[in-house]
């Protein structure tokens, strides 16, 4: 006879940021007598095996990295196809799981909100199949409400709510629909399902349920969020044992003044100007410096003695000891400079990038410069205001008491049970 409590298959995809957050919660389930399945791409493979879970993988390592590879995705019109083309060879991915399962084993899905399309796949085989899905940042909610930024246009609060109603039909019509429609369609035909009319209003009508993984001073509840939609915390990323700083890291650290850490994120391989503009702000401001990349060809030959690079570094252990954070506006790292109480300066390349880096700026710890406008001035200006401004420093303090006074991690597995039940 199978197991009474469901399997809970937890499927994500993406760089570090998009990964970590389903493994902790993989994790904290586990921890309370849950059976999880973690479901990664390939190329994530040595995330799944570190977090000494069950876990199945699509895809291969060889195409994860030729995604990397592609500049198009850091390209904020590009970089939804390019990442939609990645998975769309393994939509099934989910369905082939649930297909191999005894017909009398209770399963449910926990899923990022692009792998949506990939578990109502799984419905042509178990109809009934309950999908939750797990929103890491507020953007691809959609909202016209809170609606701050399309791409890199910025987006007024004094345009009229049918004005931004029009405008994500527009940017829906024009530049998703086209590019990821076929895709999805294609397979969802190849398992008798019938064809959608628009990607995102799929991906948002799908789930029994959705999550939002951040508090409601990030992004409060919108009136046009999907139904059945509950609000818990940002997660914890980080894994167990992950704590301790490498030793060379510590040295520095200990060495002179707390430095600017510079990152574009874990998965961007194109940023050689991005930190060639950095070492030249460094100089500039007088200032002691990390870059944080694992591809370590992007990063400046020579670094002065003052200027450190490492491939990787826990943040929780990091992120108090330094002055400020340059980053590309990914959720996790956001949040983790919130926990922090540092000020951050966002560089947006592409995806909920822009729309959580005017969420700092709003919130008063962060300002945004857009990638397509880097320059050593701008950057050298936007650091020195943040660096010195004492309503930044105000600001990143009660912010960081609010994250210290966020939902515990018991409190917010329980929202994640509550909605993985019936």
């Amino acid at each position: 006879m199978a197991d009474p409590s469901p399997l809970v298959i937890i499927a994500s995809s993406g760089t570090g940021g998009d990964m970590q957050p389903f493994i902790a919660l993989a994790q904290g389930l586990q921890q309370r007598g849950r059976r999880v399945l973690l479901l990664v791409p390939g190329w994530q493979e040595a995330a799944a095996q570190a977090s000494k879970l069950p876990y199945r993988t699509f895809g291969s390592a060889e195409e994860g990295q030729a995604m990397l590879g592609n500049p198009g995705l850091w390209d904020e019109r590009k970089g939804w196809g390019v990442v939609w083309n990645g998975l769309v060879p393994h939509l099934g991915a989910v369905r082939d799981i649930v297909q191999g399962l005894p017909a009398d084993e209770a399963c449910v899905v926990l899923c990022h909100p692009i792998l949506v399309p990939m578990a109502a796949l799984a419905r042509s085989v178990r109809p009934d199949l309950r999908i939750v899905a797990a929103y890491l940042a507020p953007s691809n909610l959609c909202s016209s409400h809170d609606f701050l930024t399309a791409g890199s246009l910025r987006i007024p609060a004094w345009v009229p709510l049918a004005w931004r109603q029009a405008l994500w039909r527009m940017i829906h019509r024009a530049m998703i629909d086209p590019v990821l429609l076929p895709g999805l369609n294609g397979a969802r035909a190849q398992h008798g399902l019938p064809p959608e009319a628009h990607f995102f209003g799929h991906m948002l009508a799908v789930p029994d349920a959705s999550l939002g993984l951040f508090p409601a001073w990030f992004a409060a509840p919108q009136a046009d969020w999907p139904p059945h939609f509950a609000q818990a915390d940002f997660t914890a990323a980080a894994m167990p044992g992950a704590a301790a700083l490498p030793p060379e890291l510590e040295r520095f650290l200990g060495e002179g003044e707390p430095p600017i850490v510079f990152t574009p994120g874990t998965g961007h391989q194109h940023a050689q100007r991005y930190f060639s503009i950095a070492l030249d702000v460094l100089r500039r401001l007088g200032r002691r410096g990390l870059f944080l990349t694992p591809h370590a060809a992007q990063v400046p030959q020579h670094l002065p003695a003052g200027v450190l690079w490492q491939a990787h570094a826990p943040f929780a252990a990091l992120l108090p000891r330094v002055a400020a954070v340059v980053h590309h506006g990914g959720i996790g790292t956001s949040a983790d400079a919130f926990r922090a109480g540092i000020p951050q300066l966002i560089v947006p390349f592409a995806y909920d990038q822009f729309d959580n880096g005017w969420r700092a700026k709003r919130l008063g710890v962060g300002e945004v410069l857009l990638a397509k406008r880097l320059s050593a001035g701008r950057m050298q200006r936007q650091l020195a205001r943040l660096l010195a401004a004492p309503e930044v420093r105000l600001a990143c303090c009660e912010l960081a008491r609010r994250m210290g006074q966020g939902l515990e991690s018991a409190r917010l597995l329980d929202h994640v049970e509550a909605a993985l039940a019936e």
